[in-house]
């Protein structure tokens, strides 16, 4: 079995990693950048299938770019997510050949044998990957970490039998130079929420992920400690009615305390209209859960709203508003003109500029203590960086790491591993 990855040793996003036998070629996500200045990827097999780890465009995005009748397998509700994404953007539903998988059921791609573990990452139905194949075995981390509200999920791995002394590990690098230490949880986020909704009568805003639902659960809990209604914006109230699909404890615009905002919704309403079919009764019963923006400024502090920053601005002036929470639950990162447009940055700055601007986020990613005892319990043979941009770090931090380039084969099989990582090393250090 051979392993190349084409994106992911050098930048975070873009995932996109190819396993190969003599019968068989899979790919592991297949992404699109998160910066714009990345090197396009060039894939030139034949691709038999491709496994999505789960619904963030970093690793679902480019299948939109490949020949459709090539088979991808990812989980249900993470097809449903992948298809809103695309349809809230201006983009139409996947054409794709979708094979749905469930959790901790295996299924076989050709020579691959698979078994998907679904794990807490800020994207909801994420999964790691354990493949097997010419009688080895390579874990897939895909993204993942122990800080969220599914952290139980990690515990479990660390104790599966399966998962221990694997061939190969890739394991994602996201946060080995970054800690959750101001938030290190879900609910210290959640705290911090309800700490600023009580802290005064002022309208508030939260500005993050509607697909980053242990981040809605969190504002949602903090509204109902605080005694305030949960507005969201139709996006996000899709998001939540797909969401059934796997649970029904899920806050949903069915409930009292959640409602769903109407103004300032234009581009909404015309994708409801332009994908009827696929939005089917939703697009009904959306309207029976609104709330008018009279009612929120006859009394504007009974609420907190989930709505797109690009409206922020909108719902203050036409509420004639000159003070506001506006808590920021997302990565530092997009407060960076690398990884944001100059309309965004705009928006952030003016909001910081004139409100009460405050930060309460946790990261979807393992920070390194969690990724040293994911290692240290489960004794991977050899560790192979993937999702960072600080691999040579693995050095300092894991024993048994193996470096690998973006475009560079593998063959796992190959007995000299421990030479081949030798001469890799020299070349680093050189």
């Amino acid at each position: 079995m051979k392993i190349k990855i084409y994106k992911g040793t050098d930048e975070i996003g873009g995932s996109c990693i190819e396993l190969k036998t003599k019968n068989t070629t899979i790919l592991l996500d297949y992404g699109t950048p998160l910066q714009e200045n990345s090197t396009q990827i060039n894939i030139t097999d034949n691709i038999n299938a491709i496994l999505i780890s789960h619904p963030h465009q970093d690793h679902f995005g480019e299948i939109l770019n490949i020949d459709k009748t090539i088979p991808i397998f990812c989980a249900e509700l993470s097809k449903e997510l992948m298809n809103a994404t695309l349809v809230f953007t201006g983009n139409n539903l996947l054409e794709n050949q979708f094979k749905l998988f469930e959790a901790w059921k295996s299924f076989s791609i050709g020579d691959f044998k698979i078994i998907p573990y679904l794990v807490d990452h800020s994207a909801v139905d994420s999964y790691s990957f354990l493949i097997e194949a010419d009688g080895k075995k390579v874990f897939y981390s895909g993204d993942f970490r122990a800080n969220g509200r599914k952290s139980k999920l990690y515990e479990n791995m660390l104790k599966n039998k399966n998962l221990k002394k694997v061939d190969i590990m890739l394991l994602e690098g996201t946060m080995i130079k970054r800690s959750n230490n101001d938030f290190p949880t879900e609910i210290s986020v959640e705290n911090k929420i309800y700490e600023v909704l009580k802290s005064n009568d002022d309208l508030s805003f939260m500005i993050g992920s509607s697909q980053n639902i242990d981040r809605i659960v969190s504002a949602y809990r903090a509204c109902k400690k605080a005694n305030k209604i949960f507005v969201v914006d139709i996006y996000t109230a899709f998001i939540l009615e797909k969401l059934k699909l796997v649970s029904n404890s899920i806050p949903n615009m069915s409930w009292n305390d959640v409602k769903v905002i109407k103004k300032f919704g234009g581009n909404y309403y015309e994708k409801l209209q332009k994908h009827k079919e696929y939005f089917g009764k939703f697009i009904n019963e959306v309207f029976n859960n609104i709330i008018e923006i009279d009612e929120i400024k006859a009394n504007p502090q009974k609420y907190l709203l989930k709505i797109s920053p690009l409206y922020i601005q909108k719902v203050l002036n036409f509420l004639n508003l000159d003070s506001a929470n506006i808590i920021y639950s997302q990565w530092l990162g997009y407060l960076d003109e690398k990884f944001s447009d100059k309309k965004i940055l705009n928006i952030y700055k003016k909001l910081k500029e004139k409100y009460n601007f405050v930060y309460a986020h946790t990261s979807g990613h393992a920070d390194l203590p969690a990724l040293q005892k994911f290692t240290t319990l489960l004794k991977p043979k050899k560790i192979v960086p993937i999702h960072t941009e600080y691999k040579e770090k693995f050095l300092e931090y894991f024993d048994n790491v193996m470096i690998l380039e973006d475009n560079e084969s593998f063959d796992i099989n190959n007995d000299t591993i421990s030479n081949y990582q030798a001469n890799k090393l020299n070349k680093i250090f050189k």
